[in-house]
C-alpha cells in the first residue's frame, strides 16, 4: 500500500508526457481538421465527461480502485493510439470519446487509491508532488517535442504513445486499499444516501463552487487570455514557447504547499491566495508592460496551484464512507458543472472586449470569497458519512 504513492508519481510524470502537448492544434489542423471543429470536440468531451464521471466513481467504489485505473490507463493509452492514427474528424471524434471515458475513470479513484494508502497528516504532500509529477512530464516533453518536430510532426503523436504504455503496465504494480479487499457492501440505496448527503452537505458544496470558480477563472486567464496579453504588452510571439513552459513551472509550488499551511495555517493560505490572485486580476486588466504582465500570469498560475494539494485533502477528509471514489466523483461532477456554465459566460464577455472578459473573471473571483469564507469560518467539519 505504501509504494501507491510511487507508482502513481512515475504514472503521473509519464502521462504528464504529451509530446505534441504544444502543437496540438497544428497537428490536428494538418489532419485535416479545422479550428471550429477542434472547439466541437472538446464541447463533446465536457459532456461526456459529465455523463461518466460518477457511473465510473461507482464502479471504482463496487470492483476496487486497482481494477478501474487499470482499465482506466488503458483506454487512455487506446486514445493515444486513436489520436496518432486519425485523420478525420470522425478519427479524432473517437479519440475524445476515448480519452473521456478514461480521464472520468481515473478522475477520483486516484484521490481516493492515494488517500487510502497514505497516513492522512502527509496528504497535502503527497498530492502536491502527484500534481508536480506531471508538471515535470510536460516540462521535459515539451523540450524534446522541438527537436522530434524537425523530423516529423507525426512522430509527436507516435512518441506519446510510449509513456502512455509503460504508465498502463505500472498500474498493475498497484495494490488496492484494505476497504475494497473486504469487498464491503455497495448496494444501490447505499450509494444513493451518499449522493444525497455528498449534495446536503452545504459547507463542501460551497468549497467546491469557490475553488470551480478559482479554477476556470485561472484557466480563461492563463491559458485563453495570455497570448492575447502578451501581444497587447508587445511581447513577441518567438518567446510564447519559452513563456508557455516558464508558467508550467510556477505549478511546482504545489510541492510546498503542506509547509505553506503548516506556517500560516488553511485559512490564511486559501484566503491569501484567492485575494493575490484578485489583486493580480485587477492590475492585469490595464497592464501593458511586458514584465509586469508575465509576473501577473506567473503569479496567478502559482497562486492557484498551491490551493490544489489542500484542496484535495479537504475533499477526502470530508468523506467517511466506503464510497469514496463515488463521492468524489460526484464533486468532480459540481466542479465540471461550474466550470461549464462559467466557461459559456466568460467566452461571450471575451467576444466583447479582452478587457471585458478580465473584469468578469475580477467579479467572479469576488464572488467566489463568500462560499469561501463560509467554508473556512465554519469550524466543524461535516462530513459525507454512511
Amino acid at each position: 500500500m505504501k509504494n501507491n504513492k510511487y507508482i502513481l508519481y512515475a504514472i503521473s510524470f509519464l502521462q504528464g508526457i504529451v509530446f505534441y502537448g504544444a502543437f496540438s492544434v497544428v497537428f490536428r489542423e494538418a489532419r485535416g481538421i479545422s479550428l471550429s471543429e477542434i472547439f466541437l470536440l472538446e464541447s463533446i468531451f465536457m459532456i461526456l465527461m459529465l455523463v461518466f464521471e460518477i457511473p465510473w466513481g461507482i464502479i471504482g467504489d463496487k470492483i476496487g480502485y486497482k481494477k478501474t485505473l487499470i482499465i482506466s490507463y488503458g483506454i487512455f493509452l487506446v486514445s493515444k493510439i486513436i489520436f496518432s492514427l486519425a485523420h478525420s474528424f470522425l478519427g479524432f471524434l473517437m479519440e475524445s470519446i476515448a480519452a473521456a471515458i478514461a480521464i472520468s475513470g481515473i478522475s477520483g479513484c486516484d484521490s481516493a487509491l492515494i488517500y487510502s494508502s497514505i497516513d492522512k497528516s502527509e496528504s497535502d504532500r503527497v498530492f502536491g508532488i502527484y500534481g508536480a509529477m506531471s508538471t515535470a512530464g510536460f516540462l521535459i516533453s515539451a523540450l524534446f517535442s522541438g527537436i522530434l518536430v524537425k523530423i516529423s510532426i507525426d512522430l509527436l503523436a507516435f512518441a506519446t504513445i510510449i509513456p502512455y504504455a509503460l504508465a498502463f503496465l505500472l498500474s498493475f504494480a498497484l495494490k488496492d486499499s484494505h476497504q475494497i479487499e473486504r469487498h464491503d457492501e455497495c448496494d444501490i440505496k447505499s450509494i444513493v444516501k451518499n449522493l444525497q448527503l455528498a449534495a446536503s452537505n452545504k459547507r463542501i458544496v460551497g468549497f467546491i463552487i469557490a475553488v470551480a470558480v478559482l479554477s476556470e477563472t485561472t484557466h480563461s486567464i492563463c491559458v485563453f487570455f495570455n497570448q492575447p496579453l502578451y501581444i497587447k504588452s508587445g511581447i513577441n510571439m518567438q518567446w510564447f514557447g519559452i513563456l508557455t513552459a516558464l508558467m508550467q513551472v510556477a505549478t511546482f509550488i504545489s510541492v510546498r504547499a503542506h509547509k505553506v499551511k503548516r506556517k500560516i495555517g488553511e485559512e490564511k493560505l486559501l484566503n491569501g491566495a484567492l485575494c493575490f490572485v484578485i489583486i493580480c486580476n485587477l492590475v492585469l486588466i490595464k497592464s501593458r508592460i511586458a514584465i509586469v504582465t508575465i509576473s501577473l500570469i506567473f503569479s496567478i498560475e502559482g497562486a492557484f496551484a498551491i490551493t490544489q494539494p489542500i484542496t484535495e485533502t479537504i475533499k477526502n477528509q470530508s468523506i467517511s464512507t466506503q464510497q469514496r471514489a463515488t463521492i468524489l466523483s460526484v464533486y468532480a461532477m459540481m466542479s465540471n458543472i461550474t466550470a461549464a456554465l462559467l466557461n459559456i459566460i466568460i467566452s461571450t464577455a471575451a467576444k466583447i472586449s479582452l478587457e471585458s472578459a478580465l473584469i468578469l473573471c475580477l467579479i467572479l473571483n469576488f464572488l467566489a470569497l463568500i462560499p469561501m469564507k463560509f467554508y473556512l469560518n465554519t469550524k466543524k467539519v461535516p462530513k459525507v458519512e454512511k
